[in-house]
């Protein structure tokens, strides 16, 4: 099956930020929606979060952040706690749309559903992704492939209960989307039938196929052809630009970029230059260059960010004087700041204190 909608390079760009599997930048909630359904099964809570760094009511709390190593390990423990065979669709099934925030909302504004599957794709990175995801259609049929990350491919059980588990969310948000009849035209995956897990054809309404050469939920074009009730035309370029902001905080939250960030935000004031950064990550000037370069990001970009968003905070949150702003940010005077400000804004400091 080819692709007769080929993204763009910015689809390409957003689907490609890569997150390091330890970096804590996801909210909690499929780690919520695992922890649940094992406790509802009178699973000892200390049990599901064993080798997790979290204790109960961090589960739930907005303010947590987890890994993707974290996850993973709670699949794991998923596992090896529980015999229920339907297990992973259920935890799936249990995720809806108002469960992904502002990445849900987007979906839910989309104005049609083919810009829906293209919005969550593109924007995945947002979901705690253990998977990777594509759309594709063509020829009457379109179709979600759905591959688990590498650490998940070291135990086949854990790979299943991934796949499954995430054929679960799909099938769930395509019904909260276009609707509870939506049924998909057939379910494929790439390891034969086994004893531990069983997607549910039952509840899915389709075939399940095992030793196929994808993990992949195919369902007729024609469901992407209904009117999408709940589209917004006028509300969904403002949510996107939201989830544009999203990723760009997670981008400067990970990788080596989360690390410079880090190191500005000790004495923003008066913050270090690359080569301070570079010795104090003990690599060379030209490597750090390197790797900004990879995530798409400079020094400079990075430096620019942080105090943009620095300065929005006081300006909107604090009645700080200009030049107050100015010194707690490192510039000499309040006219730099200035500039700088709209440089990065289009707006002046005053514009933004008015609004």
């Amino acid at each position: 099956m080819s692709v007769s909608r080929q993204p763009s390079k910015t689809i390409e760009a957003k689907n490609a930020l890569v997150v390091g599997m330890d970096e804590r930048v996801y909210e909690s909630t499929k780690l919520a929606a695992l922890f649940d359904e094992l406790v509802a099964q009178g699973t000892p809570a200390n049990e599901i979060l064993q080798n997790i760094a979290l204790q109960v009511p961090d589960v739930h709390s907005p303010k947590t952040r987890i890994s993707l190593t974290e996850l993973t390990t709670a699949c794991e423990n998923a596992v090896r706690l529980s015999s229920d065979r339907r297990l992973p669709y259920r935890i799936g099934a249990s995720i809806h749309i108002s469960t992904y925030g502002m990445y849900g909302f987007a979906i839910l504004c989309c104005p049609d559903f083919r810009d829906a599957m293209s919005f969550a794709w593109r924007y995945h990175s947002l979901a705690a992704p253990l998977a990777t995801i594509e759309f594709r259609e063509e020829k009457g049929f379109a179709s979600w492939t759905i591959e688990p990350n590498a650490r998940a491919t070291i135990d086949p059980r854990v790979y299943r209960f991934i796949t499954e588990m995430q054929i679960g969310i799909h099938i769930s948000l395509m019904r909260d989307i276009m609707g509870a009849a939506f049924v998909p035209d057939h379910v494929s995956l790439t390891y034969p039938e086994a004893d531990d897990f069983r997607l549910p054809a039952d509840l899915i309404g389709c075939p399940i196929r095992f030793s196929n050469g994808f993990n992949r939920i195919v369902f007729r074009s024609d469901w992407l052809d209904q009117t999408a009730r709940l589209g917004n035309k006028t509300t969904y370029p403002m949510i996107v630009a939201l989830c544009d902001g999203l990723l760009d905080e997670l981008k400067l939250r990970v990788g080596i970029a989360g690390e410079i960030r880090a190191l500005l935000l000790r004495d923003i004031s008066n913050p270090p230059t690359l080569a301070d950064v570079a010795k104090l990550l003990d690599i060379s000037d030209r490597s750090l260059r390197r790797q900004l370069r990879q995530q798409g990001i400079s020094f400079r970009g990075l430096l620019d960010e942080l105090r943009s968003h620095i300065a929005l905070k006081y300006l909107r949150t604090t009645k700080l004087a200009n030049e107050d702003i100015a010194l707690a940010l490192g510039f000499s005077d309040a006219a730099n700041f200035r500039r700088a400000f709209r440089r990065w804004t289009k707006k002046s400091p005053s514009e933004i204190r008015a609004e």
